[in-house]
């Protein structure tokens, strides 16, 4: 089985699609496929990794920091030297093309659909019901171009339920999963007193919501709690946020690119807020559970299908709410609620991810997955 991960639009937003793709293609090659990466950059270079060659296509920036591969004739021709057997694309933009390419030369297609267009471009812009029509017409489109569509949650997969029933086209849910090694509960305890403390993982851009996280904190310390609010991350609406906190006791620890280190830093808080009511999976979800700090979020999305009664609390997203939700799941022993939350990120391993991918691109390259079997 030969694998071609197509990773367009990157840009510091999508770390949980880099994280991902990493993840999969450690778990393709450990079951002895072969793989290649097709990434946007500065320049054309390739690289002879242990996990197979990666070829950086030159690409233009898209606003600030992304770049967008817009020649997709390039990557067909990478394709047409390394003969995938199938290819799994995490893009929805300018990569089509090469799914026409794949179909006239018998190779199966997967697009790993990473967001929900429509809730993601109603929250950056403000809109709702008019990007609902163009964006089901476009989704219509896309489930005909490919042979295989992958989404992460029920939340996700309800976007393409009419268009791939309609096309007839397969409509997969994978969970994805966490590094259980890396995020995981702190070793020694706590020391007691001192503030309620909440951690916040993201980018600070519109679409994650970063505001109703600041937001929500800020309620609570205008209620008298003693709370502490730690931000990881940066972002374009930095200034706005610290607006919001004003005197509240907020704190901006800007991108930590060491997990570890972050790993630690969440597994010190009691808990997590994670609010976003667009967001498709929730990558900083689960590893805020692996590392045993329970997650507060919304009550709409796919993060809420990740927190159970165990782990964390729902609510809907407003700050009051949200606060409220805070209070409730602080209240609970601090072993019971860490347990339960380390108990409910052991319930999604990569390996598990990586087997269900192996499986759809297995149902695209039967020959293959036999090979990958024995």
């Amino acid at each position: 089985m030969r694998i071609a991960q197509l990773a367009n639009f990157i840009g510091p937003a999508s770390g949980g699609m880099k994280t991902a793709v990493q993840a999969l293609a450690e778990g393709y090659v450990a079951a002895g496929a072969q793989r290649l990466l097709v990434v946007p950059g500065p320049t054309d270079a390739r690289t002879e990794t242990p996990l197979g060659p990666v070829v950086q296509l030159r690409a233009p920036r898209v606003g600030s920091a992304y770049r967008l591969i817009v020649e997709p004739w390039r990557v067909t021709e990478v394709l047409e030297e390394f003969a995938p057997t199938t290819i799994e694309v995490n893009d929805k933009s300018t990569l089509l093309p090469v799914t026409r390419w794949a179909r006239r030369n018998g190779v199966g297609s997967v697009l790993f659909s990473h967001e929900r267009l429509d809730h993601m471009l109603s929250m950056r812009t403000g809109l709702d019901t008019s990007v609902r029509v163009p964006i089901g017409i476009y989704n219509r489109v896309l489930v005909r171009q490919f042979d295989t569509v992958v989404v992460t949650s029920g939340f996700a997969r309800a976007e393409f339920r009419l268009a791939a029933a309609g096309a007839g086209c397969p409509l997969v849910r994978v969970p994805l999963g966490v590094d259980l090694t890396t995020f995981r509960p702190r070793t020694t305890p706590r020391a007691d007193g001192g503030p309620l403390r909440l951690v916040h993982v993201g980018r600070l851009s519109r679409e994650k919501s970063p505001h109703l996280a600041v937001a929500t904190a800020v309620e609570l310390h205008r209620r008298g709690v003693d709370v502490r609010l730690d931000v990881y991350g940066d972002g374009p609406h930095e200034d706005e946020l610290r607006a919001i906190a004003g005197r509240a006791p907020v704190t901006f620890h800007g991108h930590v690119a060491d997990r570890a280190r972050l790993a630690a830093h969440v597994a010190e808080a009691d808990v997590a807020l994670s609010v976003c009511p667009g967001e498709t999976f929730g990558l900083a979800v689960l590893e805020a559970l692996a590392c045993g700090t329970p997650v507060v979020t919304a009550s709409a999305g796919g993060a809420r299908e990740l927190v159970d009664a165990d782990s964390g609390a729902w609510a809907p997203p407003r700050p009051s709410a949200l606060a409220e939700a805070v209070l409730a799941v602080a209240a609970r022993p601090e072993a019971e609620r860490r347990a339960g939350a380390r108990r409910r990120a052991e319930q999604f391993p990569w390996s598990a991810t990586v087997e269900r991918m192996l499986e759809v691109h297995g149902r695209l390259d039967p020959v293959g997955q036999r090979r990958l079997v024995a």
